[in-house]
């Protein structure tokens, strides 16, 4: 069974569409809402936020959410997530499918500095998706942070103090977690724009991605309330 999915924005920028998929029905649902924790973001915590006139972030969006994105305008939505054979992904596809809306699947980790050719890609997809558009994750919290810090200090040449914003305590990201990584990355940009450099010069010419990675550390409690309690992705 061939059912519709999205356009991938792997970094050669080639779409994929029409990934096979063989559920449906209320094994999506279900998936939706029990496996994936739905039931919380839709009656419990709804991390939905406007970034500016031109981008939301927010967590995994219900079909319900994607039909009120779209009266707002929405004509692109990005997935964080990376595209998934699970009925999450599925239903998000579909509603994007019904309602024109551009569906981008562009993988982040919550919990690792991004690679130097993810933030190239991220750069290329910030000008190239048709806007206003919808960026999420799982909960909203880390790699939608740090997608939205990115969009503001890439694609709109905010400072990176200014960006760092984005991952604030406000929208569930915890710093002194295993997340706080994508802190980390950020600040250790700090030195170098007060010096005047391009963030992309910092990326190609200095940016040591190993090294921040060892040199980061994470608190044993926060990492529980995370991965055990909030059970994050």
């Amino acid at each position: 069974m061939n059912r519709r999915g999205a356009i991938s924005f792997p970094s050669n920028i080639q779409p994929v569409v029409n990934r096979p998929y063989m559920r449906g029905g209320f094994a999506d649902w279900w998936d939706l809402f029990a496996v994936d924790h739905g039931f919380l973001r839709g009656t419990v915590w709804n991390n939905f936020h406007q970034v500016d006139e031109h981008l939301w972030r927010g967590n995994q969006p219900s079909p319900a959410r994607i039909s009120y994105l779209a009266k707002k305008g929405v004509r692109t939505i990005i997935n964080l997530r990376g595209p998934r054979d699970v009925g999450a992904w599925q239903l998000e596809a579909e509603a994007c499918a019904r309602h024109d809306i551009t569906l981008v699947d562009f993988r982040l980790n919550s919990r690792d500095i991004p690679k130097p050719q993810q933030l190239h890609d991220l750069k290329d997809l910030f000008s190239t998706i048709a806007y206003p558009a919808f960026m999420h994750c799982k909960s909203g919290s880390d790699r939608a942070g740090i997608g939205a810090a990115l969009y503001r200090l890439i694609h709109k040449s905010e400072p990176v103090r200014d960006a760092l914003q984005e991952l604030s305590i406000r929208y569930g990201h915890v710093r002194q977690a295993k997340t706080g990584m994508l802190d980390f990355f950020l600040e250790s940009y700090i030195p170098f724009e007060d010096q005047k450099i391009d963030f992309f010069t910092f990326v190609d010419e200095h940016f040591d991605r190993e090294l921040l990675r060892q040199k980061f550390t994470s608190h044993h409690w926060a990492d529980r309330l995370v991965d055990v309690f909030l059970r994050r992705e």
